[in-house]
């Protein structure tokens, strides 16, 4: 990155807040003068009491300082109204500029870098986390600022007056201050842990509901909801000891800070009574140290927020600053559909290999099958032909070009990859359908469906291809989310098709129109299945026996059966279980 860990957390923040600085400025100087109209009343009431001991106070006298006043409170409430208005408009701009930032750099990250956190995770980031600058940067930046401005020329103001006084006036507040330092000292790391706490929270809630049906089908309910209740019970308790901790503190400190009066009353009655010090002088100075300290207090209010800011910061940075796939952007052009592996090796981790010297060549418009035992990295070459990661050796081209030299736009508009576990959205079924190409129209959509074998079961749905999907197709069976992903392939047209157990959920029935539809998709195309029923293949031009991240064996099915080897012994135990059934 490293741009975020070169800054502290809150110029990381204001240069994410860039394009909307102008907003922050306009309030905090609006926030300012509010603070300094605030101090008005003070003045005006000091102005009164000394002109009323002096006897020269009159009606006119007293009504004109009490509207003076009176404005004072006004400008106050309004500038203030004013400064938070302008600067929650400018929060709520960057809160959304940071989301689509977040939201921007997940499709160009690697996928293993989303398999590695959980969806709990990187929902509380771009939700909760990102909520949280709301308070730093919209109430932080003007009232933090102009709270700690104006007591400070209010101090030069008094020290003008006497300096003695003014120092006087200052002596609870350390006092205050330090009694508040024992909280804030390993503040950070407690907000640190609290975040991570709440995130396992979030996550074994996101579990325990995604996984409900398995826990009910398996009867691990009481197991299962222990350790949701758990998670939450730990969260609770944490902020719980959290906040007893935190309170004695707390709340000495707020009873001392404010108590200026406590040496500004003795010691100026001295200094009044030895003549150093007049009654005006002193009248003014009790006044405005009443004063001094609120702003001071209402200042520290933000000091947990500008504590906690470093962790949000950090780790909305993890996402923002994560590596990513670098392609070029513009056009290139790819003159075929061949895929070309050159002594491939990937690992998801560092020190797991997962291919290890892979080196292939799938020529345009062939039919190529991956098999093998279940781990071997059949999928993983399927994903990094489908430029889902970037190889970490050797190299992968399609048409004799650089994958590494193809923008990613472009990779990904070659490939239509289809597998056993197909996401649908909470649409529509044709939205769902129209994914594979946004502009295609109704008719177009509904044609595709008609030949991907869909046609049937949608028009038995009570509203047809209008009918909402559900979250993750929750409201369709696995085979017919399979023939709504087989669909969306389709209307796709991708030059390369990459199926991963594309029939898995089919009964025999279905299978038999799904290779029909399958058939239909892969005409003209380069074609890679990723299968387990071997005598889905048999047909392939190629087969590619794949174990332990290397290519064992590779031939036509009748070439490989006759050799004896890894895959002839696969095919008599997918033969001896057909048998079986």
């Amino acid at each position: 990155m490293d741009k975020g860990k070169q800054q502290d957390p809150l110029s990381r923040l204001w240069a994410l807040a860039e394009g909307y600085h102008g907003g922050y400025i306009v309030s905090v100087i609006a926030a300012t003068v509010g603070v300094f109209c605030g101090m008005v009343p003070y003045y005006a009431g000091a102005r009164i009491i000394v002109a009323l001991i002096a006897g020269e106070a009159t009606v006119a006298f007293a009504i004109g300082w009490s509207l003076i006043a009176f404005a004072g409170y006004v400008l106050k409430a309004s500038l203030y109204g004013y400064a938070l208005s302008v600067s929650h408009k400018a929060t709520f701009a960057v809160i959304r500029k940071i989301r689509a930032m977040l939201l921007g750099k997940l499709p160009r990250l690697p996928l293993g870098r989303i398999y590695d956190t959980s969806s709990g995770e990187i929902k509380q980031i771009i939700v909760d986390q990102v909520e949280r600058i709301e308070r730093p940067m919209a109430h932080l930046i003007p009232e933090m600022t102009s709270n700690l401005l104006v007591p400070v020329l209010i101090f030069i103001y008094m020290a003008v007056i006497d300096w003695r006084m003014a120092l006087l006036a200052l002596v609870s507040l350390p006092v205050g201050l330090a009694v508040m330092m024992t909280v804030m000292v390993g503040y950070a790391a407690d907000y640190a842990k609290s975040v991570e706490t709440t995130g396992r929270m979030n996550s074994a809630i996101t579990e325990y509901i995604g996984g409900i049906k398995v826990i009910k089908a398996f009867n691990q309910g009481s197991r299962s909801y222990e350790k949701y209740s758990s998670s939450i019970m730990a969260n609770a308790s944490f902020y719980y000891n959290w906040m007893k901790k935190c309170q004695m503190a707390v709340s000495l400190s707020r009873a001392i800070a404010p108590a200026t009066l406590i040496t500004v009353l003795p010691c100026g009655w001295l200094f009044y009574i030895s003549g150093s010090l007049s009654m005006p002088d002193f009248i003014m100075v009790i006044t405005l140290s009443l004063g001094l300290v609120g702003p001071l207090l209402a200042a520290m209010d933000f000091v947990d927020d500008s504590a906690r800011v470093g962790t949000t910061v950090a780790n909305i940075d993890s996402i923002l600053s994560a590596e990513e796939q670098i392609h070029p952007e513009g056009a290139v052009t790819i003159p075929s559909s061949d895929i070309r592996l050159d002594d491939v090796s990937f690992s998801y981790h560092e020190g797991e290999k997962v291919l290890d010297g892979v080196s292939l060549e799938i020529p345009q418009g062939s039919l190529t099958a991956l098999v093998g035992p279940s781990g071997s990295g059949k999928t993983t070459i399927a994903r990094l032909i489908a430029g889902f990661w970037d190889v970490t050796e050797g190299s992968i081209s399609m048409g004799g070009v650089n994958y590494r030299d193809i923008p990613l736009d472009e990779l990904y508009s070659q490939v239509a990859f289809v597998s056993q576990e197909n996401y649908l959205f909470n649409e529509t079924i044709r939205e769902n359908i129209r994914l594979g190409r946004p502009s295609a129209t109704d008719a177009e959509v509904e044609d595709v469906a008609r030949k991907a074998g869909c046609a049937d079961f949608i028009s038995k749905l009570e509203k047809g291809f209008d009918t909402v999907a559900g979250t993750g197709g929750a409201h369709l069976s696995g085979g017919e989310r399979q023939r709504i992903a087989i669909a969306r392939a389709m209307l796709k047209n991708a030059p390369i098709l990459i199926l991963d157990e594309a029939t898995a959920y089919m009964d025999p029935e279905n299978e038999r129109i799904m290779q029909e539809a399958v058939s239909e998709l892969a005409k003209d195309k380069t074609v890679i299945v990723i299968a387990h029923r071997l005598s889905t293949i048999t047909t392939a031009d190629r087969i590619l026996v794949i174990d332990r991240g290397r290519i064992r064996e590779e031939g036509r099915h009748d070439e490989l059966v006759a050799a004896g080897g890894l895959y002839s012994e696969m095919w008599k135990a997918h033969m001896s279980a057909k048998d079986g059934e």
